[in-house]
C-alpha cells in the first residue's frame, strides 16, 4: 500500500511523460520500513521536486528474530520497487542512485535480495554503511540550520537503526554546500542498533502501558552506551544548539501537534517543536493507543503500531540532550543523495552517452 502522506505533501508538477529541459535525477531509499523515491531537477544550489513516492514495505519485519528477510517482506519490497521502476520510466530519468540501509546490512540474505532486485527491475542498489547514512541525512538537512546556531544534532530515526550526528554549523555556513559535499563537518556521530521496527519487535506490545517503560529503558541504554554522549550533550548545551529530527516519527509528531486534517509538507518541514509540545504530543499518542493513533489523518493504520517505539527513541534522545527545541525535517537521505549527485564532484565530470536502459533510470549511475 502506498504511503499517502508522501504523495500529498511532496508531489510537485509530476507529468505523464518524460520531462523536457533540465535533466532529471532520482534517489531511491530502501529502508527497513519504507521504500522511497524522489525525482527532481536542479535549481540553483538546490532542486525542484518533480515527483515523489513512498510505500511502507516493512522489509525488516521479522529480521530481529530470524536474521533474514522474510519471503513476505521481500515480495512487498519487490512490489514497491516495480512501482518505482515504472515512475522512473515514466519521467525518463537520466541519473538514478539507489541506496539500501540497515535491513540489507544486517540480513543474511541481503545480498541475495539485492541481486534479485537488479535482475528483475534493473535497479542496482548500494548497501551503504551507517556513517554514510548519517552523512547523507546531514546533507539533506543543510538548509534547516539557522544562521546563528553553532552546532546541531541531526537525529535520523529509521526502521532498523537510529543515526545521530553532532554537526559544526559554523563550518557548514563558511564552507557552503560545496564544502559540505566535500567533507561534512560532523564532530561526532553514532548509529544505535535500534529503530522503530527493531524496537517494536523486541518488546511485547499486547499491553502498551507495560511496553512503554521497557521501550524507553532500552532506548536510554542504547544511547547511554555511546562513548561520546556526554561530550556531545555538554557541547550542544554550551552552543545553545537544537535537534533536527528527520524521520517519519518526527514528521508524524509535528502533524499531530499542528492538528492537520491531512499531511502537508509545507506546514511540517522546517517547523519547530518545543520540548513541552513534543512531550505533550507523545503523551497523547500513548494515551490513544494503536486504534486511536490509526484514526489520526497524519498517522494512519500502517504507522500507528510503530509510533510507540518512535516516541520512546525520541523521548530518550530529547531528555539526554536536554535541547529546548527540535526542528522538524521532512527530508533526509534522498535529499542528501540528490544534492550529492547534482552538485558533488562527480556530477561535473564528462560522462559517456547513456544506453536507453540507463536513461530510463534502470541503472545506478553514481
Amino acid at each position: 500500500m502506498a504511503d499517502k502522506k508522501e504523495g500529498a505533501g511532496r508531489r510537485n508538477g509530476a507529468g505523464s511523460g518524460p520531462q523536457r529541459g533540465k535533466p532529471l535525477f532520482a534517489a531511491v531509499d530502501l529502508g527497513t520500513n519504507n521504500c522511497r523515491l524522489l525525482v527532481a531537477e536542479p535549481r540553483g544550489q538546490s532542486f525542484r521536486v518533480v515527483d515523489s513516492y513512498s510505500q511502507i514495505a516493512r522489509l525488516g519485519e521479522g529480521l530481529h528474530d530470524s536474521g533474514r528477510l522474510s519471503d513476505a517482506a521481500v515480495e512487498r519490497a519487490m512490489s514497491a520497487l516495480h512501482n518505482i521502476r515504472g515512475k522512473l520510466r515514466q519521467h525518463g530519468v537520466g541519473r538514478v542512485r539507489c541506496i539500501a540501509t540497515e535491513a540489507c546490512r544486517k540480513a543474511a540474505n541481503g545480498a541475495e535480495f539485492i541481486n534479485r532486485v537488479q535482475s528483475e527491475t534493473g535497479l542496482t542498489f548500494k548497501v551503504i554503511g551507517a556513517k554514510e547514512e548519517a552523512r547523507l541525512a546531514t546533507i539533506g538537512c543543510y538548509d534547516l540550520i539557522t544562521p546563528d546556531v553553532k552546532s546541531v544534532l541531526v537525529v535520523d530515526v529509521g526502521g532498523g537503526s537510529t543515526e545521530l550526528s553532532h554537526v559544526d554549523a559554523g563550518a557548514i555556513r563558511s564552507g557552503g554546500l560545496a564544502g559540505l559535499l566535500r567533507s561534512a563537518p560532523i564532530l561526532d556521530w553514532t548509529s544505535l542498533k535500534l529503530g522503530v521496527v527493531t524496537l517494536s519487535e523486541a518488546v511485547n506490545l499486547d499491553d502498551e502501558t507495560e511496553a512503554w517503560p521497557v521501550m524507553l529503558d532500552r532506548a536510554r541504554a542504547a544511547l547511554g552506551a555511546w562513548p561520546g554522549v556526554s561530550r556531545v550533550a555538554e557541547k550542544l548545551a554550551a552552543d545553545d544548539g537544537y535537534l533536527i529530527g528527520t524521520s517519519g516519527t518526527v514528521t508524524c509528531l509535528a502533524g499531530v501537534h499542528l492538528k492537520l486534517d491531512r499531511y502537508r509538507r509545507d506546514r511540517v518541514d522546517g517547523s519547530w517543536l518545543s520540548r513541552e509540545d513534543g512531550r505533550a504530543t507523545m503523551e497523547l499518542l500513548r494515551t490513544l493507543g494503536v486504534s486511536g493513533r490509526s484514526r489520526l489523518p497524519t498517522i494512519g493504520e500502517e504507522r500507528a503500531p510503530l509510533m510507540l517505539a518512535g516516541c520512546a527513541i525520541m523521548e530518550a534522545v530529547w531528555e539526554r540532550f536536554d535541547a529546548h527545541k527540535l526542528r522538524v525535517a521532512d527530508r533526509g537521505l534522498r535529499e542528501g543523495v540528490l544534492l550529492s549527485m547534482m552538485h558533488g564532484k562527480r556530477s561535473s565530470r564528462r560522462r559517456r552517452p547513456k544506453r536507453p536502459a540507463e536513461t530510463s533510470g534502470g541503472v545506478n549511475v553514481g
